[in-house]
């Protein structure tokens, strides 16, 4: 270990190794690790520690880091006192999480209460490698104050220490250290690895235990109670008045009941949390991604792209699992949300406005076009589908409500069709009866529409596919009857390779049975196995399967704001991950939204609030607001945190086409 000199306003000490032992063994001091990951902080830490027992004194440490720990258990903070050469954990809290700068405030406040129950003595804190932006200031005074450090060993790779004026700020003695030149910091996969290894030895004995969660409160950012799925290999800590009893993994979630592997029997807790430690696919130890994490864009305005006249204002393109999402004539026009199953090479239609925005070849896609009603705005844009399909393709299905049939016979009735024969444009409309699916087939060329035949709907199920379902409810539009939609994508099931590993599983057709009995609630059913045994699927399930929920999607629009239409949006809409919902006025206007069967900007984000979406898409404005749209979404805010914001509209009216070439590219790759 080396170090380096500065030149300071404010006196830093700069001292050898040997100085920064005999300096830190001079009092019982409390002394902070700082610096970058892989600067050596936790090698240090075991030197320092060695020293001073060897001369009689007693050593502790409070590891900071979640993700990285030196000793404990990932997901923790430790304290830990240096004994037969190594750190022997004495107590410890549960964080459940990784992430430091994200959860730097619960950090903190964990990392004071164990420094509470510290001895008196020479004790080292072993800081987390985050050490630049906000993260990084809030973290190093948050430790600092919470664990009275009085010096500080600032570790640098570089001529300086990151931070060095807010560590030049703080009354503390300072240190400034170089790292050693062979630390490494250690890769994404190692690091995973080594936090696994500590996680599986932590609960190697671990007891298979279940938990009410209706007796329990549920804090940090647990998932939604409805997608148990996502709940699974989650780290949990089972708290009691605050403090941690044990720590756990979440094997499923049934009925409200949490079946965990917990790293020693609980008599008694009274609060469990959950935040965004995971186990992945690969057995690791990780954190889990955002529900809604995917990028969502709004494009410029129209009129600042090429080729383009009509200003609808800005649209909305995005990717959610393998869904490419784009909403194509903006907040202000018609009404079209584009879904790409990319995947599947397929197109899904969610109402039919203006199509001159999508090249042909997507209507060749198009397989399925779910029209909320017959307005103008909502069915206009059947011609460039039908045109767009005349010739050999396969029939296009075409769902909305009563009435619908007529409403595309007309369309086909309007135009002469004497030199098509047998190549017209052929269309499967199901219109929506109550629970009852009306089914009729209609082709350019013929005189009329026939009903072929008439289903019962299942709750609200109108298309069942492999991969996804479409469930529809019928609102009202002041007096107009309108459908809002939900495209349900499969639950997505992934095996655990480790697991696989293990059992000594090779992969093979047995998987796809496996997977296939799961989607279809089959558990009870035996499989085969390679080896020549057998199990049953719920079996299987418990020890191979990790599940994540499907991500859904809502289209509502054109509904007015009355308690029926409320409650059975918010039914459909519940835990939605993205929710495109109309917000045509302002709170302002309300009497004129009532008027004409609309949604206002409140009632729009207080129904995304009540279903606990996780992403509110509002569309559909009124073109009274054209000039000044940011108003609509500060009003929307008020009422849904989850609202989608767009750049200042200052921003967007200041940029040229060029400027956004980047996601120009994105949008035609979707369109």
């Amino acid at each position: 270990m080396v170090t380096t000199k500065f030149d300071h306003d404010l006196p830093v000490l700069a001292l050898d190794a040997a100085d920064i032992i005999a300096a830190v063994m001079a009092h019982d001091r409390r002394v902070l690790l700082f610096g970058a990951m892989g600067v050596g902080k936790s090698t240090l830490a075991a030197k320092l520690a060695e020293a001073i027992v060897a001369a009689n004194r007693s050593c502790w440490c409070l590891n900071a880091d979640p993700g990285s720990p030196a000793f404990g258990v990932p997901g923790f903070v430790s304290i830990a006192k240096w004994q037969r050469d190594t750190w022997q954990v004495i107590d410890y809290a549960g964080l459940c999480t990784l992430d430091a700068g994200r959860f730097r405030l619960p950090l903190v406040s964990a990392v004071r209460s164990l420094a509470q129950q510290l001895p008196d003595g020479l004790v080292l804190i072993d800081g987390p490698g985050i050490v630049r932006g906000m993260a990084g200031r809030e973290l190093l005074e948050g430790l600092v104050d919470a664990t009275a450090v009085d010096v500080i060993l600032a570790l640098t790779v570089a001529d300086r220490p990151p931070l060095l004026d807010e560590l030049r700020a703080l009354p503390v003695d300072l240190f400034v250290v170089a790292a050693d030149a062979e630390a490494v910091r250690p890769g994404k996969r190692v690091r995973a690895r080594r936090r696994t290894e500590l996680w599986d030895a932590h609960i190697a004995h671990g007891i298979e235990q279940q938990f009410d969660l209706t007796s329990f409160n549920l804090i940090g950012t647990p998932p939604p109670l409805a997608e148990t799925s996502a709940w699974t290999g989650r780290q949990v800590a089972l708290l009691l008045a605050g403090r941690t009893m044990a720590m756990g993994e979440v094997l499923h979630v049934e009925k409200k009941v949490l079946t965990a592997i917990v790293s020693n029997e609980i008599i008694d807790a009274d609060t469990l949390l959950i935040r965004d430690a995971t186990r992945n696919t690969n057995g690791l130890i990780e954190t889990a991604k955002p529900f809604a994490g995917e990028r969502f864009e709004y494009l410029p305005p129209a009129d600042v792209l090429p080729s383009v006249e009509v200003n609808d204002g800005p649209r909305i393109i995005g990717r959610v699992g393998s869904i490419d999402v784009a909403l194509v004539n903006g907040v202000f026009g018609d009404a079209l949300l584009h879904l790409r199953v990319r995947h599947q090479r397929r197109s899904l239609l969610f109402d039919l406005g203006n199509g001159s925005r999508l090249p042909a070849r997507i209507a060749h896609q198009v397989t399925d076009v779910f029209i909320s009603h017959a307005h103008m705005d909502h069915i206009a844009g059947f011609l460039w589908l039908l045109r767009s399909r005349l010739g050999d393709y396969p029939s296009c299905r075409l769902f909305g409500p009563p009435g619908l049939a007529r409403h595309i016979e007309g369309f086909l009735q309007g135009i002469l069709w004497d030199r098509v024969e047998d190549r017209g444009a052929s269309f499967e409309v199901m219109e929506l009866h109550g629970d009852r699916l009306k089914h009729f087939h209609l082709q350019a060329g013929y005189a009329e529409n026939q009903l072929l035949d008439e289903v019962e709907v299942t709750d609200g199920i109108l298309l069942n596919e492999p991969g996804f379902r479409i469930r529809g409810v019928t609102l009202d539009h002041s007096g107009t009857p309108v459908i809002a939609y939900a495209f349900e994508p499969d639950k997505q099931i992934n095996i655990r390779k480790d697991r696989l590993e293990a059992r000594g599983l090779g992969p093979g057709p047995w998987l796809n049975e496996l997977k296939q009995n799961l989607l279809s609630r089959n558990e009870t059913a035996m499989i085969q196995l390679p080896d020549g045994s057998e199990a049953t699927t719920c079996s299987l399930a418990d020890e191979l399967v990790l599940i994540m929920p499907g991500k859904k999607l809502v289209y509502a629009t054109d509904l007015a704001d009355t308690e029926s239409n409320r409650q059975q949006l918010i039914k459909l809409a519940q835990h939605a991950h993205t929710l495109f919902c109309e917000a045509t006025f302002i709170e302002a206007d309300a009497d004129h939204a009532m008027r004409n069967g609309h949604l206002t900007t409140r009632a729009c984000g207080e129904i995304a609030t009540e279903a606990g979406v996780s992403r509110l898409v509002p569309f559909h404005f009124s073109r009274r607001y054209s000039d000044n749209p940011q108003q609509l979404y500060d009003e929307i805010k008020i009422y849904c945190t989850h609202v989608l914001m767009p750049k200042s509209m200052a921003l967007y009216e200041a940029t040229t086409a060029k400027d956004f070439e980047p996601i120009i590219e994105l949008n035609n790759k979707i369109n």
